[in-house]
């Protein structure tokens, strides 16, 4: 049994809270009537407010703007605004890349960070182009990867209600954000509400970005850092409680092929679809959010990424449906590498990605003081060989020692109608030992009633995460962590990667920041990690390496990495088809070479070039991605690999491509298609996402949505395969009334 020390100390320190005070007072923002929200910014409520000190960020950061710029702060009873006036010395170098929501790459935008909590770890971003195109994202882990897994701080699926507007004119360009606070969620203190902000204006063909505060770039992405925010402090806001009611209408046609009895062949089925639903919000209190829905569709989702598995482990897929969105962060629990305890798409989805019906569900999310609580529970249909089953969440988490610390826990259940359960629980914390010092701990249990007892008892079924590091990027830097995972360690609703093993890690690194020359930074770090067998000790994988990375004054970036590489195969391990490693110890030494032009870059282009011996072969491989934004009607974005492995000793081969296309269109800000077109050169699939969506405005949707895929090697198998291996068209209108 893990020990009961560290449980009941852990559960302790949930229920201690020393909170740090604030070193600085908040900037008190102005209210305002007596606007026009149209994208002009030229009231004189306006004018009466003092704008903003903007600085460059990059590519000099601390600079004064090369481009006058004056970004303004103000609230009412019902909106949080902001607005600039973007003045450029070369009003035809404005741009403006994409109509399309979400899609601001490329292009000159205004964007503003909140911290509506002032918990310095969470956030909402909302930027805007010239073209009056919306993106919204959300906010987690402080804007770091400082956690064990990754850098997956970063919602690009979230979206909630607000506006903007822009105007073009010779001077530049003018724009007005409006944000309802009952999007906003916020805690008020005898009146007063503080928050984190950060606003930045980026001049796309200067590659400049301005920003206030004066953040500095000790970290990647730190005007994204909820810690470096500006306090700012609103009076007198009164929760709003708003019902959102969203009921769809799905009406569509799906051809599917179905092996026969016999197994000769295989036969088309064609059905007509229709399904009624919908999806209710609704405010207890203005930090307590109550989501319902029934009958859970999700066809207006991008379809996943084609991708090819080159180790011995499950890829993992993030999740695109919108449901899930909202504060998701809330829900993170990780235990190592992408293994979590909470994994959403594990309801309503098979492992391959095929959809299982959803009857409904609820979720409840908000925030109590310094308590973070969040509840969700889903019922699925039962299909095919799938009995209906029952997803249960519980997650609570609380601030503790200082505003950047928090320590917490999970439970989750999943229930199915034949009497099998599956149970986990968690305890986790993330502390601030001093400055940008961090220590990440996680401790997960599984029981799974399919198992002996005495196979989900004490550590066989638990898993222990550690990991100490250094969130920031100047200087030195390092991280050192360790996993003990059980070999029934198996949560029903989260994802594992691998069971049964001791995992250590290391890095080192030293970044240096150049204030002339061609590069901004350029970072030299040694790493190195194993997993070794519990029982045993023996190494199963192991890597080691230097890895050189920077950025250039221009924005480029790129890297090198050279590896040693160790895996302990102790049985078959089938890379393709035509191509099976034996088992057997493999040393093997891998180089990567990556150089990425500038995201704003209207046309780019980046590379991976990797090479080296790989298990008892040669692997060698590139991948681009090119990008082109002809116009805001028009854009288009490759990614392209290919991957070329040679086995003399066995005389085997691997040969394959996956390319990935994808092509935006637009004719104006309410009316688009987006087409994702992919081939998986190792299955031989060709495959089609195609979504239309007319926007008659925020939270009326008509979707056409069509999916088909194509076997491209149809007589390699037997019997033969269809030429066309799933078909659909789905119509879908979405309305949300608010009430």
């Amino acid at each position: 049994m893990f020990p009961r020390s560290f449980l009941l100390l852990t559960w302790c320190f949930l229920f201690t809270s020393v909170l740090q005070a604030q070193t600085s007072d908040p900037l008190p923002i102005q209210r305002i009537d007596g606007i026009t929200f149209d994208g002009r910014v030229d009231e004189a409520a306006w004018e009466a407010i003092p704008p903003l000190p903007m600085v460059q960020y990059e590519p000099n950061a601390g600079d004064a703007p090369t481009e006058r710029t004056e970004i303004r702060l103000a609230y009412d009873d019902t909106y949080f605004y902001c607005s600039m006036r973007a003045y450029d010395s070369d009003p035809n170098g404005v741009r403006a890349t994409s109509l399309y929501r979400d899609r601001i790459s490329g292009s000159d935008h205004l964007e503003l960070l909140l911290d509506t909590y002032n918990d310095n770890e969470t956030g909402y971003v909302f930027t805007t182009t010239p073209a009056g195109i919306r993106n919204d994202l959300e906010i987690s882990n402080d804007g770091t990867g400082g956690t064990i897994s990754s850098n997956s701080w970063l919602n690009r699926d979230f979206n909630t209600f607000w506006d903007a507007e822009t105007t073009v004119t010779e001077e530049g360009w003018f724009a007005e954000i409006r944000i309802p606070f009952s999007s906003l969620r916020f805690q008020d203190t005898d009146g007063r509400v503080i928050m984190g902000l950060t606003v930045q204006r980026k001049v796309a063909r200067k590659l400049e970005r301005l920003v206030f505060p004066a953040v500095p770039p000790k970290t990647n992405y730190a005007f994204l850092r909820p810690s470096l925010a500006q306090k700012i402090v609103l009076t007198g806001i009164k929760p709003i409680k708003t019902l959102y009611v969203t009921p769809y209408l799905l009406a569509g046609h799906e051809q599917t092929n179905v092996l026969n009895e016999a197994g000769t062949a295989y036969v088309e089925n064609k059905e007509l679809l229709g399904n009624v639903g919908g999806d209710v919000k609704f405010s207890i209190t203005n930090n307590l959010t109550a989501d319902f829905t029934i009958n859970t569709d999700f066809a207006q989702a991008e379809a996943d990424d084609q991708l090819v598995n080159l180790s011995r482990f499950s890829l993992f897929f993030p999740e695109k449906r919108q449901f899930f969105q909202e504060r998701a962060s809330i829900f993170d629990f990780r235990t190592g590498g992408q293994s979590r305890l909470f994994f959403s798409r594990r309801i309503g989805l098979t492992n391959n990605g095929e959809q299982v019906p959803i009857y409904g569900g609820v979720r409840l999310i908000g925030r109590m003081k310094t308590w973070d609580l969040a509840v969700l529970d889903m019922q699925t249909q039962q299909q095919d060989t799938i009995p209906s089953e029952n997803f249960g969440v519980l997650r609570v988490r609380r601030r503790v020692f200082n505003r950047n610390s928090y320590l917490g826990g999970m439970f989750t259940s999943r229930l199915d109608a034949d009497g099998n359960s599956n149970l986990a629980y968690g305890v986790d914390g993330l502390i601030r030992v001093a400055g940008d010092d961090y220590l990440t701990l996680q401790w997960a249990q599984t029981f799974d009633s399919r198992f002996e007892d005495d196979a989900t008892s004490g550590f066989k079924s638990g898993r222990l995460a550690l990991e100490m590091n250094r969130r920031r990027r100047r200087g030195f830097g390092y991280t050192v962590g360790a996993i003990l995972s059980g070999p029934n360690y198996n949560p029903g609703v989260g994802f594992v990667d691998r069971n049964d093993f001791k995992f250590g890690t290391a890095a080192l690194s030293n970044t240096w920041f150049r204030e002339e020359g061609p590069f901004i930074w350029h970072k030299l770090e040694v790493l190195g990690n194993a997993y070794l067998q519990n029982v045993s000790n023996d190494v199963l994988s192991s890597e080691y390496g230097t890895e050189w990375s920077f950025s250039r004054r221009n924005l480029d970036n790129g890297g090198l990495l050279v590896k040693k590489v160790y895996e302990n195969i102790l049985s078959d391990f089938p890379l393709a088809e035509s191509v099976v490693i034996p088992p057997g110890a493999y040393d093997f030494y891998r180089v990567t070479g990556t150089y990425s032009m500038a995201v704003d870059r209207t046309l780019r282009t980046g590379v991976v070039l990797e090479t080296g011996t790989f298990y008892d072969g040669w692997l060698h491989a590139i991948t681009l991605t090119p990008s082109w934004y002809q116009s805001k009607y028009f854009q288009l974005n490759l990614e392209y690999s290919y991957n070329y492995g040679i086995f003399d000793q066995r005389d085997e081969l691997l040969n394959f491509h996956i390319a990935r296309l994808r092509v935006g269109t637009a004719l104006d800000r309410h009316i688009s298609t987006n087409a994702l077109l992919q081939y998986n050169g190792a299955q031989d699939l060709f495959s089609f996402n195609v979504r239309f969506r007319w926007n008659f405005r925020e939270g009326q949707d008509l979707w056409v949505v069509f999916n088909s895929g194509l076997n491209t090697d149809r007589m390699g198998f037997v019997p033969a395969l269809p030429r066309i291996d799933n078909r659909s068209v789905l119509l879908k209108y979405i309305h949300t009334f608010i009430f």
